[in-house]
């Protein structure tokens, strides 16, 4: 996957609600999502 790639796809998960609690929560998936990459990729590594 290119830079550029990754870059549009931090642009599209970016997201600023009004609601703090639903800005919570979409961080809070992002960061779980992130971590499951990442765990993912050091067991296949």
């Amino acid at each position: 996957m290119a830079m550029h790639d990754l870059l549009r796809l931090a642009r599209s998960l970016r997201c600023d609600p009004a609601d703090p609690g639903q800005a919570f929560r979409h961080h809070l998936g992002i960061g779980i999502a992130v971590a499951a990459l990442i765990l993912i990729l050091s067991l296949l590594g």
